[in-house]
């Protein structure tokens, strides 16, 4: 298909800068040109001052969980049909990729209200909402929180960047009968040494609720597209995908949903979070890829 212009990014502002944007391929109000949406949550690079005030952890220790340069690989996604949304607001900051309730009790100086959800697997692990932990699971924070503080970065991003979410989907299904959502991530080298895929260690995990998510067709495409650019690719472990992936992906709604898990080794030093050659080799495969999902009939998908 021919490019498509890129439309100026919708942002939403706040004291701390822009929560999210929203990179959009038509104007507002035009259908989208593709069924595609991606997404990006944990690309976010914004610490505001009441986390640092609060925090134990310096930035730089902090910066660990974020997925570096992911905003940057799907940028292009707009020129080629896609909507794109990207958090600037620091994962560490608040989780886009959870219930927006999922907060750890032991974390606040006072009870939780009876709809907060403290008692599942990912707030075990410190990583709800607002994540407890960072950096090889380091306490984040020096002080309990408020629930206050909680409930403001809740309504602040977690909120209006599904609420656009929803609606670049909603756009999508209206204009071509379903939607097809890319949710981008990446993962730690050493994680993705103890994944194998086909031919040796994991380059990227595709996690579709173990078919839940979105049909099968959609996921043997990309794992297709992805083996014959060379990477080694692996299904749902240890990454299924997220709130996400699990709360979008409804193919019977017409919503098909699908996690990237990137190995970081592919296309940075981690220690140094510098970009090696191999961001500008990854940008080019990702660009591949979205071409080949713009290309696919969604009524093919069942």
């Amino acid at each position: 298909m021919s490019a498509v212009r890129p439309i100026p990014s919708e942002t939403l502002e706040t004291l701390a800068g822009p929560a999210f944007e929203v990179l959009r391929a038509a104007p507002v109000g035009a259908p989208p040109p593709t069924a595609l949406v991606f997404a990006s949550p944990h690309s976010g690079e914004v610490y505001p001052p009441d986390m640092v005030e609060a925090a134990r952890l310096p930035v730089e220790t902090l910066r660990a969980s974020e997925d570096a340069f992911v905003d940057r690989i799907i940028a292009g996604a707009p020129a080629l049909g896609a909507s794109v949304i990207l958090a600037r607001l620091a994962r560490a900051y608040v989780d886009l990729n959870r219930e927006p309730w999922e907060l750890d009790p032991s974390m606040f100086d006072e009870d939780l209200p009876d709809y907060a959800q403290g008692r599942t697997a990912r707030v075990a692990a410190g990583l709800g909402a607002i994540p407890r932990v960072a950096g090889e699971g380091r306490p984040i924070y020096a002080r309990k929180l408020t629930f206050a503080e909680a409930r403001d970065r809740i309504e602040l991003a977690h909120r209006p960047y599904h609420d656009a979410l929803d609606r670049q989907l909603a756009a999508a299904r209206a204009a071509h009968g379903a939607a097809i959502l890319i949710d981008w991530h990446s993962m730690p080298a050493a994680a993705a040494r103890g994944i194998r895929g086909r031919g040796g260690a994991c380059d990227i995990v595709l996690g579709d609720r173990f078919g839940a998510a979105c049909s099968p067709k959609l996921t043997a495409l990309v794992e297709r597209e992805l083996e014959g650019m060379g990477y080694r690719v692996a299904r749902n472990a240890p990454y299924a995908g997220g709130y996400t992936t699990e709360h979008y992906g409804r193919p019977a709604k017409r919503t098909h949903a699908l996690q990237i898990e990137i190995n970081r080794a592919l296309y940075m030093d981690e220690d140094t979070r510098e970009p090696t050659e191999g961001l500008a080799k990854l940008t080019a495969d990702a660009e591949a890829l979205t071409r080949a999902l713009a290309g696919l009939d969604v009524g093919e998908l069942k």
